[in-house]
C-alpha cells in the first residue's frame, strides 16, 4: 500500500477527537501520516469560556497544549493558519507553508456571527476563544477599577452596566457567571451591589428556546435571584460605543456589551469551493463526506447534514463533535484499508446549561424519553459529561485538574457543592500528627519483630482456626488472640463471613494449624508497619504511606483483633493523605525531582498519568 497523508484542519473538539481516533486506528501503519493544523498551539474548551471570563477558574484551566494531547501518538501538530484549499491538486495553503493531503478532515469550528447589525462587530466583546475570555475578564475588572474612583454618576453607571446579547447557552451561562461574580467584585472594590446592572437580551420571545417551558421558568427564576434583568422579544438594531439599541424597546447605556447571539462557520470554510448551506456549513452525505470531493470529510460544527427522519441539520454542539469524530476516522480507515463505511446516525442526549457555578438546568435522555433536571443534579450531570470528554482528550491529567478547578480550588463557594471541599489549610498543622502516627506504627512493628525473628511459625496476627486444639503453636495463638479480642472493634457479620472464607482458603491448613502463606503474610505485616512508620516520621511518600496505614488498619479491624486504638490509625491516615510530607519532610525535596523524571517516561506521557 502506498503512503497516505491525512490532514485534519482545526484543533477544536471535533479536530482533536478525529485525530486521536485516526492515530489509534493507524498506530501500526508506518506509511500513514496524520497531521493536525491549527493556528493556536492549544485546544480550548469553548463550553467553559464563561468560567474564565467571570473569574471562576484560572485562565489555564480551559486550554490544553496540543502537543500534550498527542504526546507519543502518531499525529504531527503543525502551528499554522490555513488560508486556502486547492481541492483539485489536494494542496492546503497556509501562512507559513503548504501541505499535501490524500484525505482531508475539515473541523475548523465556528465563530460569532453579527447578522449585519451596525456596530455589533466593532463595539461588542466576543466570547468564542481563549483570548476572548481572558480579555473580557480583564475588561470587567478594569470597569470596576475605574468605577470605584469615578465621581460622575452617569459615567459610573455606564461602567457598572453589563449587557449580554443572546439568550442561548453561551449568553445565559455568561450572564449567570457574572451574576455570581458581581458579589466578589463589589466587595473587592467597595461598590454597592445595587449600582451594578446586569441584562440579558434576546430577539426571541423566551430564553433557552430549545428547553421545555418548565426548565425555562426555573432558569428565569435563578437569573432573577442573581438580580439579572431578562429582556426578550428585543431585536438589537445597533450597537454604539457606550450603548446598545433594542429596537422599539429603547436602548441601554453600557460600556460593556457581550455578544453571544449566534455562530457561523469559520471564514476559511466560507471561502472553500464546496457546496454549503446555513451559515458557512459544508453539506455532506450520510458518510460525512463533502458532496463535491469524496476524500474530504467534515466533522463537528462544519457539518450540514439532516439525518434520515429528521427535519433539521445536526446541531452545532460538542456532542455532535463527539459522535462525528469516530465515524469520520472509521470511514477514512475503510477508504484506505478496505471495509464498509458507516452512516452517520447520531443520537443526541440533550443539553445542559449552568447559571453560575452552583445552579444549572438540563434536558437529557434519549429520543422520545427526555426529562429535565435542575440545581445540583443538573450541575452533576454537566460535570460528569465534561469529565467523560476530558478523559478522551487528556486522560487522568485533565480530569484531575478539572476537579481541582471546579471543586477543590473554587473560590466564594462557586461550585455544585458550595465550598465544602474547597477549604484548605497549611499542612504544617498536621506535622505532629504525622510523626505521632509514624511513631505508633514503628513501635508496633519493632515490638513484634523479635517474635517473627525468633519463630516465624508462631502466628499471632491472624485469628486461630476454630478447631485449633492439637498444635501447641495454635494453642498459644488462641490464648494471645483471646487476650487481644476482649476489647476489639466490632466487625459486621458480612465482613466476618468474607474474612472467614479467605482465612479458610489461604491461611488455615485443615489440621488446626496455619499455612506457609500465613507466615509470609504476618512477616509482611510487621515489616509493613516498620516501613510505614519510618516513612511517616521522615515525611517520605507520605500519601502512599498514609494509604498503607489505612489499609493495614482495615485488615487488622476485619480480622476481629483490632483494639479501639486502631481508630487512630484509620482516621489519622485519612487526614495525612494530602501531602503532609511537603512540610518538614523529605517529600519537599524528593517528589519534585521524581515528578520531573516521571513525566518524561513515554507511557506516562502517552496515557497522561501525571499531574501538572
Amino acid at each position: 500500500m502506498s503512503s497516505k497523508n491525512i490532514v485534519v484542519i482545526g484543533g477544536g473538539y471535533a479536530g482533536v477527537l478525529t485525530a486521536k481516533k485516526l492515530a489509534k486506528k493507524f498506530k501500526k501503519e508506518n506509511n500513514i501520516e496524520i497531521t493536525l493544523i491549527d493556528k493556536k498551539p492549544y485546544h480550548t474548551m469553548l463550553t467553559e469560556l464563561h468560567e474564565v471570563a467571570a473569574g471562576r477558574v484560572p485562565e489555564d484551566s480551559i486550554r490544553i497544549d496540543l502537543k500534550k494531547i498527542f504526546a507519543k501518538r502518531k499525529v504531527n501538530v503543525v502551528l499554522d493558519e490555513v488560508t486556502n484549499i486547492d481541492f483539485n491538486n489536494k494542496t492546503i495553503s497556509a501562512k507559513n507553508d503548504s501541505y499535501k493531503y490524500d484525505y482531508l478532515v475539515v473541523a475548523t469550528g465556528s465563530q460569532p456571527t453579527f447578522f449585519g447589525i451596525p456596530g455589533a462587530k466593532e463595539y461588542t466583546h466576543k466570547l468564542w476563544s481563549y483570548e476572548d475570555a481572558v480579555n473580557l475578564k480583564e475588561h470587567i475588572l478594569h470597569m470596576f477599577r475605574k468605577a470605584a474612583k469615578e465621581p460622575n454618576k452617569e459615567k459610573r453607571q455606564k461602567m457598572l452596566t453589563f449587557v449580554v446579547v443572546g439568550g442561548g447557552f453561551t449568553g445565559i451561562e455568561m450572564i449567570g457567571e457574572l451574576g455570581e461574580w458581581k458579589n466578589r467584585l463589589c466587595e473587592d472594590f467597595s461598590i454597592n451591589k445595587e449600582e451594578v446592572k446586569l441584562y440579558v437580551v434576546d430577539a426571541m420571545p423566551k430564553i433557552l428556546p430549545i428547553f421545555p417551558d418548565k426548565l425555562i421558568k426555573k432558569a428565569e427564576k435563578r437569573l432573577k435571584k442573581l438580580d439579572i434583568e431578562i429582556i426578550t422579544g428585543a431585536g438589537i438594531t445597533e450597537v454604539l460605543k457606550d450603548s446598545v439599541v433594542l429596537g422599539d424597546k429603547g436602548k441601554v447605556e453600557a460600556n460593556t456589551v457581550i455578544w453571544a447571539a449566534g455562530v457561523e462557520g469559520a471564514d476559511v470554510v466560507g471561502e472553500m469551493k464546496v457546496e454549503q448551506k446555513g451559515r458557512k456549513r459544508i453539506i455532506t452525505n450520510d458518510k460525512l463526506q463533502s458532496l463535491d470531493h469524496e476524500n474530504v470529510y467534515v466533522a463537528g460544527d462544519n457539518i450540514f447534514y439532516i439525518p434520515e427522519g429528521q427535519e433539521r441539520p445536526v446541531p452545532q454542539m460538542v456532542e455532535n463533535a463527539e459522535h462525528s469524530a469516530p465515524l469520520v476516522a472509521h470511514n477514512i480507515y475503510t477508504d484506505i484499508k478496505g471495509g464498509e463505511k458507516k452512516t452517520y446516525k447520531p443520537a443526541f442526549h440533550g443539553a445542559m446549561v449552568c447559571i453560575g457555578g452552583r445552579y444549572g438546568v438540563a434536558h437529557i435522555g434519549k429520543p422520545g424519553k427526555f426529562f429535565g433536571l435542575s440545581g445540583f443534579f443538573a450541575m452533576f450531570v454537566k460535570h460528569f459529561i465534561n469529565l467523560v470528554y476530558f478523559f478522551q482528550v487528556a486522560g487522568f491529567n485533565k480530569c484531575w485538574s478539572y476537579m481541582l478547578h471546579e471543586i477543590f480550588h473554587v473560590k466564594d463557594k462557586r461550585s455544585l457543592v458550595g465550598g465544602h471541599f474547597a477549604k484548605s489549610s497549611p499542612n504544617f498543622w498536621l506535622v505532629l500528627l504525622r510523626v505521632f502516627v509514624g511513631y505508633k506504627w514503628l513501635s508496633q512493628g519493632l515490638h513484634k519483630l523479635p517474635k517473627i525473628l525468633e519463630d516465624p511459625t508462631n502466628i499471632f496476627l491472624i485469628p486461630p482456626p476454630a478447631d485449633a486444639t492439637s498444635a501447641a503453636s495454635a494453642a498459644s495463638s488462641t490464648a494471645e488472640a483471646a487476650a487481644t479480642v476482649v476489647e476489639s472493634l466490632p466487625v459486621p457479620d458480612f465482613i466476618q463471613n468474607i474474612v472467614d472464607w479467605s482465612m479458610n482458603t489461604f491461611f488455615y491448613n485443615g489440621d488446626g494449624g496455619f499455612t506457609g502463606l500465613a507466615q509470609v503474610f504476618q512477616t509482611g505485616m510487621v515489616i509493613g508497619e516498620i516501613i510505614v512508620g519510618i516513612l511517616l516520621i521522615v515525611g517520605l511518600f507520605t500519601a502512599l504511606a498514609s494509604i498503607m496505614s489505612i489499609a493495614m488498619g482495615m485488615m487488622v479491624w476485619s480480622s476481629g483483633m483490632a483494639p479501639y486504638e486502631m481508630l487512630w490509625y484509620l482516621f489519622a491516615g485519612v487526614a495525612l493523605i494530602g501531602g503532609t510530607g511537603s512540610v518538614f519532610g523529605l517529600d519537599y525535596y524528593v517528589l519534585p525531582v521524581l515528578k520531573k523524571y516521571w513525566k518524561k517516561i513515554a507511557i506516562v506521557k502517552k496515557y497522561y498519568i501525571y499531574t501538572d
